[in-house]
């Protein structure tokens, strides 16, 4: 087992830990669609087409609902019974009902109306309900989809849960899928298991996936262990990973390395003065990598927008969670350009220090398992990451497609020392239930 220091290990969790509080990451969810944010005060959100402020929020438990009031206040929604079905007038079948649009009595004049005057949605959907001539034949089920439709329209109800790894892989899949190569919730599921994924272990990871591969490996070892985390362009990319809230204990045994100083690790050619020349907090492309890393290290800037908690400007009222900015405009206005230097300089330093400490890890050799998870071809990343991989330690390769996969797969048994090597492709079943929503069927191939 890997030691990660001789700092203490994460601490249980605390009844506290079940609240909202000021600074947490949370996802909002309405229906089906979820939405990552973090909980600050005065901030606006927009989602779904409704805005309105987190405030209110602090202090509930996750998985309370709330519904959006006027003035953008978010209020603890309250349980309503339901009517039973006794009291339901329903029709026997639905094929006497005509639709010709002239069933409904109140007009988008009239609907706006009681929007303006700040009527809840609750009640504009019981006024549509009352309103209308073909409600009452219509079947039970028919009433039922009736209803469910019209609320989705008109109520502004948000349930705030708490980040995993099912929540935001669901979120990414539905909003950017491209962001994470297409990959589903039980595709990262199988590739967790398959890993061997465990608190205590050295794990190697690779991922051009918004950081989510890497956030699903933290909250499966717990903050037990080391993660080396690999990265191409001029910097590691965890918008995902911030979503997930971890603590700062989590943090202390993650490291990362670039990518292009792999070849001279292997080579036994790395040094410290390598690092020291290369060009801090800059986007530049590497060589060795090509237009590839040029592609990556531009979306790079543009995944931090995929989840507000990656946002680094606010409003004047809010207090920013950098301790320098990164604006070149700032130094002047929060300090002297000195200070802002020697800050500069600090975390380059703390950079260095932590690209050094990645090294001496995988110059051990003794990983206790691969994760390979890129939009980049795997044969090469694979053949030159496997040297860092204990002997009898499982690795797991994921591809959006099947053909980068075969070639890989063909490399690995000519050149050998592999065992129980697999190609297999998950998929899932649509079927049809009474209630909840079948996952969309598509077809992805991981390679053991």
């Amino acid at each position: 087992m890997e030691d990660a220091g001789e700092s203490p290990g994460p601490q249980p969790p605390h009844p506290e830990d079940h609240r909202i509080r000021d600074g947490d990451f949370v996802v909002l969810k309405r229906e089906d669609v979820f939405k990552a944010v973090q909980v600050q005060r005065r901030k606006k959100v927009t989602f779904e087409k409704q805005w309105f402020y987190l405030d209110n929020i602090i202090g509930h438990n996750y998985g309370t609902t709330f519904e959006v009031t006027n003035g953008g206040s978010l209020q603890p929604k309250k349980k309503k019974e339901e009517p039973t079905s006794e009291t339901k007038e329903a029709g026997t079948d639905n094929r006497n009902i005509i639709d010709d649009g002239k069933s409904q009595k109140l007009t988008q004049d009239d609907i706006k109306a009681l929007k303006d005057k700040g009527i809840k949605g609750e009640e504009i959907v019981q006024q549509l309900i009352e309103n209308s001539t073909t409600f009452r034949d219509k079947t039970e089920f028919a009433q039922d989809k009736y209803i469910k439709k019209k609320k989705k329209k008109y109520e502004a109800i948000i349930t705030v849960v708490k980040p995993s790894t099912r929540i935001l892989s669901i979120m990414y899949y539905a909003r950017e899928p491209g962001k994470i190569n297409h990959m589903r919730y039980d595709t990262l599921a199988q590739m967790l298991t398959l890993g061997n994924i465990r608190a205590g272990n050295k794990m190697i990871v690779m991922e051009t996936c918004a950081g989510l591969v890497l956030g699903a490996v933290m909250e499966r070892m717990g903050g037990f262990g080391s993660i080396i985390q690999l990265y191409p362009g001029g910097g590691p990319v965890r918008a995902a990973t911030a979503c997930f809230g971890f603590p700062k204990s989590f943090l202390s045994g993650l490291y990362e390395f670039p990518l292009n100083k792999v070849d001279s690790l292997l080579n036994g050619t790395f040094s410290a003065e390598m690092l020291s020349s290369e060009p801090k907090d800059s986007a530049s492309v590497e060589e060795s990598n090509g237009t590839l890393e040029e592609k990556q290290t531009s979306e790079q800037e543009n995944e931090d927008s995929v989840a507000e908690a990656q946002e680094r400007h606010h409003p004047q009222e809010q207090e920013t969670m950098e301790i320098v900015s990164q604006d070149p405009k700032e130094p002047k206005e929060r300090g002297s350009k000195k200070d802002y230097i020697q800050e500069k300089q600090r975390r380059q330093e703390e950079q260095r220090k932590r690209h050094l400490e990645a090294a001496a890890l995988l110059s051990e050799r003794n990983a206790d398992g691969l994760i390979v998870a890129s939009r980049f071809h795997p044969t090469p990343l694979l053949l030159s990451l496997l040297d860092f991989v204990a002997p009898s330690r499982p690795f797991v390769v994921y591809c959006q497609y099947k053909e980068p996969l075969l070639e890989c797969y063909t490399k690995l048994r000519e050149r050998g020392g592999v065992i129980n090597l697999r190609l297999s492709e998950t998929w899932l079943r649509n079927y049809q239930v009474s209630s909840g929503h079948p996952p969309l069927e598509q077809d992805e191939w991981i390679i053991l």
